[in-house]
């Protein structure tokens, strides 16, 4: 492609390169640039792409686009932004698939993941289309299962994944939006016909500092969509929505355009009856807990927005599945429940064990820990919240990165100090889990918090393969031996 070409759409603060220049290929990462690339410097959370520009030049790089002036005779574009002008780069290289399909985000702290799955679920049974999915637990499209690293890819290559859908004949994309894509530019340039809002609770202050910083980056996806639905219920949904220039549909159980009536919880799900103006439908779902309620809220009235009828979007819900890692049931070996959900904030934590609650003939015992290198504020929050609801607390590790676990357990601990709740430590998440199931009584459940769908444990800057249900596969399978 032309370098001229390429450069459409952006706004450029000098340019010292020939437009007519080809170009192979766009690379931000220098270890993988190809002769004739356009190698952009970006400035990272944690390093400053500017200081790979003489290597993207040894490696062949044939133009830099940067926020500052290569030193020496290089061909250059100078940008004020070079994470939006990667955004415009994708869509120009790929041909902005995105404007050919019905885009639909999802931003908030929870929520999101289970939101996409049945959003995607109702689309394709009630509009027969092809959907696209983009999200923590794993990227699709249609049916097929594609690996990723991030909720929300780097746009380069999300605008790549937008092609290959459109190519396999996709209509509607459903992805979720994380505050960090929004802050990034990952989205930058994406129209989106609707934007959902699913909550906000504390997440994620190592980046955005402070709660109303962390709102108005969610509020961000309603400047960019052309109809915006939210959760009136939610304590930041004014903040949220303050700014908002395009239409809104709101959603809660006690007020909103879409509201729920007569709910029932049980350990087979929830039900409810879904009240839209003089409109009044029953909805049924087999995904157990009060969060349910919203998430589903949240899918019927972003259905809604693109022109499914209540009715239909209800009875397809009605046969949709749970979402991997989500409340999860995994097989044991005695007469107790094992969960595993993803739960890694406070008001999650709050939300399963609420819903475990619900319906627990014995004990709740819940084995929990926070991520390295993340907002610590959160750890003691997490700990007095297990404590207050739980019967019995494992405190161990969840994903270290490089911070020492026993100093992040160290940092949850003061949380259940003086609750009277029993718990134990054991920094090994293998050796916890078993110790769990060692623990645990007829009728208990057990939730096993943080991991969710996750397959990895990153310890330091290594990612080593664990999964929690082979995990208590095998330790069923030695409670099972006979000899």
């Amino acid at each position: 492609m032309k370098l001229g070409k390429l450069l459409q759409g952006i706004d450029i603060s000098r340019l010292e390169a020939d437009l007519d220049m080809d170009i192979s290929g766009v690379r931000y990462d220098s270890r993988l640039v190809e002769p004739g690339d356009l190698f952009v410097a970006v400035s990272g959370y944690e390093t400053d792409g500017h200081r790979f520009i003489p290597m993207a030049l040894e490696k062949g790089a044939g133009c830099v686009l940067c926020q500052e002036k290569p030193e020496g005779n290089v061909p250059f574009v100078l940008v004020p932004d070079s994470r939006k002008a990667l955004a415009q780069l994708g869509r120009n290289w790929f041909g902005d698939p995105a404007a050919s399909m019905t885009m639909v985000g999802v931003t908030g702290t929870n929520g999101k993941t289970t939101t996409t799955y049945l959003l995607k679920d109702v689309l394709e049974k009630c509009l027969e289309a092809k959907v696209g999915l983009i999200g923590t637990n794993q990227n699709m499209i249609g049916d097929e299962a594609l690996h990723t690293e991030r909720t929300t890819p780097e746009s380069f290559e999300l605008h790549g994944l937008f092609r290959a859908m459109a190519d396999a004949g996709c209509t509607h994309v459903v992805m979720e939006v994380s505050s960090h894509a929004l802050c990034l530019q990952r989205v930058a340039g994406i129209r989106f016909d609707v934007g959902l809002f699913t909550n906000l609770s504390q997440d994620h202050l190592d980046f955005h500092k402070t709660m109303e910083d962390y709102c108005d980056a969610k509020a961000l996806l309603f400047r960019q969509s052309e109809r915006g639905v939210y959760n009136a219920d939610d304590p930041w949904a004014g903040r949220v929505t303050k700014d908002a220039p395009c239409p809104l549909l709101s959603f809660g159980e006690r007020k909103g355009d879409l509201s729920a009536r007569n709910i029932r919880l049980s350990a087979e799900g929830v039900s409810f009856d879904a009240v839209w103006v003089q409109e009044t439908v029953p909805v049924r779902v087999g995904i157990p807990g009060g969060f349910t309620v919203y998430n589903t809220l949240g899918v019927l009235a972003a259905a809604k927005a693109l022109g499914v009828p209540l009715a239909e979007s209800a009875g397809a819900l009605a046969g949709s599945a749970g979402v991997k890692g989500r409340v999860e049931v995994v097989p044991s070996p005695g007469d107790y429940t094992i969960l595993i959900d993803y739960a890694v904030t406070p008001d999650a934590i709050e939300n399963v064990l609420n819903t475990v609650r619900a319906f627990a003939e014995g004990r709740v015992v819940i084995l929990f820990g926070c991520g390295g290198d993340r907002d610590r504020g959160k750890r003691p929050k997490m700990g007095r919240i297990a404590a207050q609801l739980a019967d019995f607390v494992i405190v161990t590790s969840d994903n270290p990165r490089t911070e020492d676990p026993e100093a992040i357990i160290a940092d949850i601990l003061p949380g259940l100090e003086g609750t009277g709740t029993p718990y134990l430590v054991e920094p090994d998440r293998v050796k916890a889990i078993r110790r769990a199931m060692d623990l645990a009584w007829p009728k208990d459940v057990v939730i096993l918090a943080g991991k969710g769908h996750e397959t990895y444990q990153i310890v330091g800057r290594e990612k080593r393969h664990l999964d929690e249900r082979e995990v208590v596969a095998a330790y069923a399978a030695e409670q099972t031996k006979t000899f």
